[in-house]
């Protein structure tokens, strides 16, 4: 069995190029949300898009932008008061979301965003323990 760094010197993913970028930015423009959620949801949208596809009338768009670990930290900042409690949510899992925006989302008006904080408190919690 290969390892993962075994498959990906064997498959290593394409260059993004200049095309890619504006494929993107094309996509984001889409009037189908779950064409605007694929492009929210690559590693490769550039840091201005995340910041317009924060701001997308449909959730799951938002919720996209939360849980994608390439979404800048002060996007991830905004989003933590999203109206969308899912969005939130997704902000409190995502790994490279601020300390102090943690704390705020540990106080959350929602119970599940609440309970989100200490799941992911628990499981640093062990890494640190383990």
């Amino acid at each position: 069995m290969l390892t993962q760094e075994e498959a990906a010197a064997l498959h290593p993913m394409p260059a993004v190029t200049e095309s890619k970028i504006r494929r993107l930015r094309l996509l984001a423009e889409s009037d189908n949300p779950k064409i605007r959620e694929s492009v929210a949801s690559s590693y490769h949208t550039p840091p201005d898009l995340f910041q317009t596809l924060a701001h997308d009338p449909e959730e799951g768009v938002r919720a996209c932008v939360a849980r994608n670990e390439a979404t800048p930290c002060d996007v991830l900042r905004e989003l933590s008061g999203d109206r969308s409690e899912m969005v939130r949510g997704w902000v409190a899992v995502n790994y490279f979301v601020p300390e102090d925006v943690m704390a705020m989302l540990a106080e959350d008006r929602s119970a599940t965003v609440r309970s989100l904080v200490k799941w992911k408190a628990s499981l640093a919690d062990e890494v640190a323990v383990g």
